[in-house]
């Protein structure tokens, strides 16, 4: 289906685009960050959005002030923090009768995370974190983790096991520790696009499907 371009006002000085699409029947709205490369255009996050409205989930993708300038260089957390408020403030006006969730793809879902646990989003029921970076490539650490413990709503970590920025074995004691507030489901052979490799023997068509279904289904009861 077609997206709605929209506009987000972040404060005086910074504005940045969104894409809404929301099908007939929807009962939620992923508010749903770019990861640090690429904007809210990408063909992953295209394709999430997609998949989310066949299974009547909206979406509601937006760009980080960087991304909207054009430069590479992400932006410090304060501005990145600020835009996520601005982004779900927009989607709340925009989708009032939907339940909201929020996350993102990599850097967008951390910094998501980020400003939930400084000071909770208004009206976000859950987060949806699609590949988590919880380190960087071959620097196998969970202190990036560190303020998960501060967030207090229910978070759906959907992450392949060949992750190079999530050692799964620092992310499955991390999401455990975190209690019944916290689900993690291990895409098997995926990397941190969640492409896997032709010896799998599975597609990535197939790997999204099942990641999309996955966030459905772990929707359904916040709605």
């Amino acid at each position: 289906m077609s997206a709605e371009r929209i506009s987000i006002v972040v404060d005086d000085a910074t504005r940045v685009s969104g894409l809404l699409q929301r099908p007939a029947h929807a009962h939620t709205c992923y508010v749903f960050a770019h990861g640090a490369g690429a904007g809210m255009a990408h063909p992953f996050m295209s394709a999430v959005a997609d998949g989310l409205a066949e299974r009547d989930i909206a979406t509601l993708r937006y760009q980080f002030a960087y991304m909207e300038r054009g430069s590479k260089r992400p932006d410090a957390p304060p501005l990145t923090h600020a835009v996520v408020r601005a982004a779900v403030a927009r989607a709340q006006q925009l989708v009032p009768d939907l339940v909201l969730v929020a996350g993102g793809t990599s850097f967008g879902g951390r910094m998501t995370s980020q400003a939930q646990a400084s000071a909770p989003l208004p009206g976000v029921r859950g987060l949806v974190f699609l590949g988590f970076p919880l380190h960087p490539a071959k620097q196998p650490s969970d202190t990036r983790a560190a303020h998960l413990v501060r967030i207090d709503i229910p978070m759906l970590f959907v992450q392949g096991t060949r992750d190079e920025l999530a050692d799964m074995n620092l992310l499955q004691p991390l999401v455990a520790g975190l209690g019944a507030r916290a689900t993690l489901v291990a895409l098997e052979h995926a990397d941190h696009s969640l492409h896997v490799p032709v010896r799998s023997g599975r597609t990535d068509a197939q790997v999204l499907a099942q990641a999309l279904d996955t966030i459905a289904q772990w929707c359904a009861p916040l709605a």
